[in-house]
């Protein structure tokens, strides 16, 4: 257990924003994968933007790496591309 008092506000604050990245990343996760099973085109360019800032959002407080934001949203605007067809 922690002795000093910044230690021990250390814990608190670093609990706080664990549980607060754990709910983005699980939220983005969950919009990411509805994007990938939509099969409307009209529904998959509604997505498309609001997802691609929530990755950019998750790259930026380094809750994920940036690569993988820019990995995820190349395969989401190629998936988004093949609807129209």
């Amino acid at each position: 257990m922690a002795n000093h008092k910044s230690a021990i506000k250390r814990i608190r604050s670093n609990d706080a924003k664990r549980t607060e990245n754990r709910y983005y990343a699980k939220s983005t996760r969950t919009a990411v994968k509805k994007l990938r099973t939509s099969t409307s085109e009209k529904e998959a360019k509604e997505l498309l933007p609001k997802v691609s800032k929530m990755l950019d959002k998750l790259a930026k407080k380094g809750v994920i790496h940036k690569n993988k934001a820019s990995n995820l949203k190349s395969k989401l605007t190629k998936k988004a591309a093949s609807l129209k067809k």
